[in-house]
């Protein structure tokens, strides 16, 4: 018998504004509340929300903190010197695959927070007191289930988000991509996201995710759902865990090698020794289909250099045509055309740079 679905603080909300609900990795998520395009359309144009409570936010504290992160991700949080700065990298196992990818936040020395992924966030704090235990760390690894977390994002975010809550202008305005700040003592305000728009992530107390939905609701932003959150990330060229990477995934192979730090060769964090011996040199870029068509998860690709796959895809609603991320060759070039085998039929698709959008604008490819 199946366990029963995980159902954040606004699962009420969302089934009283008519959502679809389905099973997103054990948890009841709303898939859309009418029409996916229109949605996707909102964040791009305007405003939009989505509930991202099913993710979890862990609270790292104690006189090690610093050094046990910097043993236990790739990127280098030494690197975080100013009080709500935030940095993106990814947690590897010892053959240097991706446990999963998350955010580190600082607020002091021995103050850290991450936020991982739903599908991954129990065997994430398994690994992580393991690590812990391993290097005799002095660290307390605290999950917050207490705590919900509403993405809002589009050109109008941040106007929206200080029409519904006033007092927290001051301390957010001034805030640049990846820092947080503090507001009103229980909730925090992040300028970072998930759809290639401006915009905040906000967690505060369980208690308090409904009341802020209605009010941003109020002002305008509307609800979207999972659906409209794939087609804005993809159009964003991001990544996501368990279908553009995991476990058997080397960042170099899912175009996350900017996320891994190697000026300091003292710090050897897990995976590193795997990354310098047995890297996995490949290429992963953006595709463009050149005619009719959908490309999907795992479609042979076709280059002149040898075989690859498409990872994600889907038809992009600001651009019109079906867009797509793939792992390739190393040395397939963007401008290059490759052919991708849908249902049977090898169709053109123009390699390309990533993002394929950029603050509700197609970026151009060559």
């Amino acid at each position: 018998m199946s366990a029963p679905l995980k159902r954040t603080p606004l699962a009420a909300a969302h089934v009283a504004a008519g959502a679809r609900m389905v099973d997103f990795g054990g948890w009841e998520m709303p898939l859309a509340y009418g029409s996916q395009l229109e949605e996707h359309h909102a964040v791009r144009r305007d405003a939009g929300m989505f509930d991202v409570s099913h993710m979890l936010n862990a609270d790292v504290t104690g006189p090690d903190a610093r050094a046990f992160l910097r043993r236990l991700v790739a990127n280098d949080v030494a690197r975080l010197a100013a009080p709500g700065k935030a940095l993106y990298t990814c947690m590897l196992n010892p053959e240097g695959g991706i446990i999963d990818d998350l955010i580190v936040y600082f607020f002091a020395d021995e103050e850290w927070r991450l936020v991982v992924n739903a599908a991954t966030a129990d065997k994430d704090i398994a690994w992580m007191q393991r690590v812990a235990a391993a290097g005799r760390f002095d660290v307390a690894i605290a999950p917050r289930r207490d705590l919900a977390m509403i993405a809002v994002q589009g050109p109008n975010a941040r106007a929206k988000v200080w029409a519904a809550r006033p007092g927290w202008q001051g301390a957010t305005e001034p805030l640049t991509p990846f820092v947080a700040a503090q507001v009103d003592d229980d909730a925090l305000v992040a300028r970072t996201g998930y759809t290639g728009e401006d915009g905040f992530e906000i967690v505060v107390p369980a208690a308090q995710a409904e009341a802020l939905w209605n009010d941003l609701a109020a002002q305008g932003v509307r609800p979207c759902g999972l659906g409209a959150r794939d087609t804005l990330r993809l159009e964003a060229g991001m990544n996501l865990y368990g279908q553009d990477m995991d476990e058997l995934t080397q960042p170099d192979q899912a175009g996350l090698s900017w996320t891994v730090s190697l000026k300091d060769a003292a710090r050897r964090f897990v995976g590193r020794d795997a990354l310098e011996q047995f890297a996995a040199p490949c290429g992963f870029v953006g595709l463009k289909l050149q005619e009719r068509g959908v490309m999907r998860a795992h479609m042979a690709v076709r280059t002149p250099s040898g075989a690859g796959e498409v990872t994600s895809g889907t038809m992009s609603p600001t651009l019109g045509v079906s867009i797509g991320l793939a792992r390739v060759p190393g040395d397939v070039q963007p401008g290059q055309t490759v052919e991708v085998d849908i249902r049977g039929k090898w169709v053109p698709a123009l390699v390309c740079k990533l993002p394929f959008v950029r603050h509700g604008k197609a970026v151009e490819h060559p």
